[in-house]
């Protein structure tokens, strides 16, 4: 298993950085190779992507998701392994500084060669810097979701 991390500082305030990271439906506009993001419900997404013309569909679940600090998943399903998290640091008042960590397993030759050469951690490089570019040239968040999602399965609102 691959591990990649990287880190990215934001000129927007926490709250809408991780606010817009909670919109998973908008990550085609800035992740390499996403097609599509279909939330399925609070804990559940739908993925389509198309990585050196390779078409793969997976399911992932949020195991632990904490407002403007970290949102944690893994795959449940597809040929597609991999857990990540992402965390979510104030700055000051205007500027977060972004963390991703994305544990991933290469499946098929193609794959393995590609995560030897680095390929993955340079989409991962580039898709934080697109993330960069597009929550600060919106200057907002595109929506929100400020649920809590507790490991083991607990979800709920938290007080805004």
């Amino acid at each position: 298993m691959s591990t990649v991390k990287e880190t990215v500082e934001v000129d927007v305030p926490v709250h809408t950085a991780y606010n817009q990271w909670t919109q998973f439906e908008e990550f085609p506009n800035f992740m390499e190779g996403v097609e599509e993001v279909r939330q399925l419900d609070d804990r559940h997404n739908h993925w389509t992507t198309k990585i050196g013309g390779v078409r793969r569909e997976f399911d992932t679940e949020i195991v632990d998701q904490l407002p403007d600090e970290r949102v944690t998943w893994r795959t449940t399903s597809g040929d597609t392994n991999q857990k990540g998290s992402v965390r979510f640091e104030r700055v000051d008042d205007t500027h977060t500084r972004v963390e991703l960590v994305l544990d991933v397993e290469p499946s098929g030759a193609v794959e393995k060669a590609g995560d030897m050469l680095g390929t993955i951690d340079r989409r991962v490089k580039g898709d934080m810097k697109r993330f960069k570019q597009y929550i600060e040239e919106r200057g907002a968040e595109s929506g929100a979701w400020r649920g809590r999602i507790q490991p083991g399965g607990g979800t709920g609102p938290t007080p805004l």
